[in-house]
């Protein structure tokens, strides 16, 4: 069975008082992109898997799933 939001921990988000500058202009420090950069990826192998299309844009829709030939299929 697959995860569902409701099956989530609850996240807090935590404010640092030390500005660092080098990162961001306000001086911003995140730590959340580094954890979501392979869901994209994720999602369309998800697809591929699914549908047998392989979406190489984003964002990933019905419209660019049903333009993507399958696989096999063309290109």
């Amino acid at each position: 069975m697959a995860a569902v939001v409701a099956e989530s921990p609850q996240i807090e988000a935590v404010c640092i008082d030390e500005a660092d500058f080098h990162t961001s202009p306000m001086g911003a420090k995140g730590a959340g992109e580094i954890g979501i950069v392979g869901t994209a990826a994720a999602i369309a192998n998800a697809v591929h898997h699914a549908t047998g299309r392989r979406v190489r844009g984003l964002p990933l829709d019905v419209r660019r799933v049903r333009e993507t030939p399958a696989a096999g299929h063309g290109t």
